[in-house]
């Protein structure tokens, strides 16, 4: 169910503490904006010198009110917060919003105060937003208690900057979008992002969320709140590009970024992942209708080559397609447009427009209803006829009211169908644009931004949701190549017949116990064949003996494994391994293996453990897949296996949280069956 935050969205009253008649100071527009509530709840000034604040009687400590306070807004310095908070849960608060800064963003001794607080609000059964926050708003419920004003709508923003909140205000007007709740953030030394998360979640207010962070703490649950909302989730992050924090010894960490990580937690929660604010704005845009394609396919019209031509180019770059229309839509059109009118994809209608503007309406209707079209994109001139009318009316030049007509019959033919509808114009602002706007169809001034918006309204990779995390198995005593090999190979994973050896007389007596062709690797290295610590295709005990020889000579190792040699003949080598990230815990690599992994970087990541059946998607996924099922004349291997190695590994990785990495490389993926020729893993 979650933490209860119905005092925090919807107290019974409220108190902003720190509340001033200066306006330098954050208790002046806090109180400014509480007073907004226009009756809804009793609002209280308080500040210590009493006296009056914006007219109204403030009373000098929240005891001296007389009366319980259901929520309060601290905005004092930090050498008053403790007793301010300490007041305020003695007068019965169940919600404390913590503006003032000083603790954990200053270091240890902050970090300290900041805990020591948050464990007395859990302990009076309070909740609390902050410190270090710009206030919280709800439009649902009259409740303002930031510094800003935020236009009503269904987005709920959740945000670690107060700045991008005003900045996404201006970029959703045009789109008629705004905002059901809005959360600073802050230190999260309370309420986190998961929690709120799953609150707006619940929210009949909010359709979609909006989430700004720099750090997820607990990234997992963020991903598992995320993909249990049933809402739109769109997520704008920064720093992605910075490796995660691990240890590297092995590929798995040194091909593991943050960006990997971030990327395959909102893949698998079906959150959207966006770079900046004017992406989440095209998203949340796309998403306000509750349209989604059924499939990948775009029919681009236009009204010039050139705007034709880029926007196709756009959709393809955005993961789409854009279909040669059918004999039959292509017929139709033709008997609907002149003689030059292209009507392949795109469609140009080549000056049409200009001799009759009804041409636009008549032909988004025809794409509509193609049933090769699952979308449709317009771009162009649209709109500037009535622009350049300057928007008059009922008069105005015939054009511009032709257009203007167009757009309601465009309007009227959206509403009709489930398909989505996207506009590029030169003129969005123009009257026809905004009426297609009214009608709920997203209108841009760029082209990406329309083929964005078209990618967030189709249907995706579908979210596979994240799978729990196993009990914790018994953990591992050593993590020696032998010791890991046993462990993967208990848990399930086939390996070739080894054993290790010491000296020449094990060695040969390895011999007498599976045939050749051997393997022979030196122990004591995680990188065995970058040292030369890996001898293969050694035909018989000759052979193997003199190996064994020189790489003692020349390695001194003390211990060595001689292990059957796998048939490589039809095979392809793959790289399975698990890192663990600080904020997300186990995550997978799966991709193209053997000593050329990070050469090649054919890898895509999920969050572990990773069943069988996602694994195969994965696999399907990979640039390489082709080789699979099989190229130029070899046979095709048995993905089926593979997949089930992966859940095998991962699974066993997400049981062991004292590890943070462990890997299998190669993976052999034979015709029939697999075999793990090599594994290594390393401890926390």
């Amino acid at each position: 169910m979650g933490r209860d935050l119905s005092a925090l969205f919807d107290p019974v009253s409220v108190a902003v503490v720190g509340a001033s008649d200066d306006p330098a100071k954050y208790g002046h527009a806090i109180a400014v904006q509480a007073l907004r509530a226009n009756g809804r709840r009793p609002v209280h000034l308080v500040n210590r010198r009493g006296g009056t604040i914006l007219g109204r009687t403030a009373a000098p400590s929240l005891g001296a009110i007389g009366e319980p306070v259901d929520l309060a807004v601290v905005a004092v310095p930090a050498s008053g917060f403790e007793d301010a908070v300490d007041e305020a849960l003695r007068c019965g608060a169940r919600a404390i919003v913590a503006i003032t800064a000083g603790f954990a963003e200053t270091g240890t001794a902050g970090r300290a105060r900041q805990h020591a607080v948050a464990e007395r609000v859990r302990a009076a059964g309070a909740v609390m937003v902050g410190p270090n926050c710009l206030g919280i708003a709800d439009n649902t419920t009259d409740l303002f208690l930031a510094s800003d004003t935020f236009t009503p709508g269904g987005i709920a923003l959740l945000s670690q900057s107060g700045n991008l909140a005003l900045e996404l205000q201006l970029r959703f007007r045009p789109h008629g979008l705004g905002f059901s709740r809005f959360v600073s953030l802050g230190n999260q030394a309370d309420v986190t992002l998961v929690d709120l998360l799953a609150d707006c979640a619940r929210h009949d207010g909010t359709r979609a969320i909006a989430v700004y962070a720099e750090d997820f703490a607990d990234g997992r649950a963020f991903a598992e709140a995320a993909a249990a909302a049933g809402k739109p989730v769109v997520l704008l992050t920064a720093g992605r590009g910075d490796a995660s924090a691990r240890s590297a010894q092995s590929h798995t960490g040194a091909l593991t970024t943050s960006a990997d990580v971030v990327t395959a937690a909102c893949r698998d929660a079906g959150v959207d992942l966006v770079a900046t604010p004017r992406e989440l704005t095209v998203v949340l845009a796309a998403s306000a209708g509750g349209r989604r394609a059924a499939g990948r396919r775009v029919a681009v019209l236009t009204d010039g080559g050139g705007h034709g031509a880029v926007a196709a180019d756009a959709v393809e770059t955005a993961g789409l397609a854009v279909p040669e229309l059918l004999p039959p839509t292509r017929e139709k059109l033709r008997a609907a447009l002149w003689e030059q009118s292209a009507v392949a994809n795109p469609v140009d209608l080549a000056g049409m427009g200009e001799q009759n503007p009804g041409s636009y309406a008549d032909t988004v209707a025809a794409l509509l209803a193609a049933e090769e079209a699952d979308a449709v994109l317009m771009t162009g001139y649209f709109g500037g006829y009535a622009a350049a009318d300057g928007g008059l009316g009922g008069g105005g030049t015939a054009l511009a009211h032709g257009e203007r007509e167009a757009a309601r019959l465009i309007a009227d033919r959206h509403r009709a169908t489930a398909k989505p509808l996207v506009v590029q114009s030169m003129y969005p602002e123009s009257p026809s644009c905004r009426t297609l706007a009214a009608a709920g169809i997203p209108v841009f001034a760029a082209t990406e931004d329309a083929a964005r918006a078209l990618a967030a309204a189709g249907p995706g990779a579908s979210a596979t949701g994240i799978a729990p995390l196993p009990q914790p198995a018994t953990p591992l005593a050593a993590t020696g190549y032998l010791q890991t090999r046993a462990a993967l190979e208990a848990a399930g994973l086939p390996f070739p017949a080894a054993r290790e050896v010491h000296d020449e007389t094990e060695l040969l007596a390895a011999t007498e116990e599976f045939t050749g062709p051997y393997v022979l690797k030196a122990l004591h290295l995680l990188h065995k064949s970058d040292a030369g610590g890996v001898a293969l295709g050694l035909a018989g005990p000759a052979e193997l003996l003199a190996a064994f020889r020189e790489m003692r000579a020349r390695l001194g190792a003390p211990a060595y494994s001689v292990e059957a040699m796998a048939d490589l003949t039809d095979g392809i080598e793959l790289i399975v391994g698990v890192n663990r990230d600080p904020r997300f815990g186990p995550v997978a690599m799966i991709g193209l293996g053997g000593v050329l992994a990070e050469a090649l970087h054919d890898v895509t990541f999920a969050l572990a453990p990773v069943t069988a059946d996602r694994a195969e998607r994965l696999l399907r996924g990979l640039r390489t897949a082709a080789l699979l099922d099989g190229v130029r004349g070899r046979p095709a291997v048995d993905v089926a296996a593979a997949a089930a190695a992966v859940e095998t590994i991962t699974t066993y990785a997400a049981a062991h949280p004292e590890l943070a990495e462990i890997e299998v490389n190669p993976l052999l993926v034979r015709p029939h069956g697999v075999l793990a020729l090599d594994s290594r893993a390393v401890l926390a």
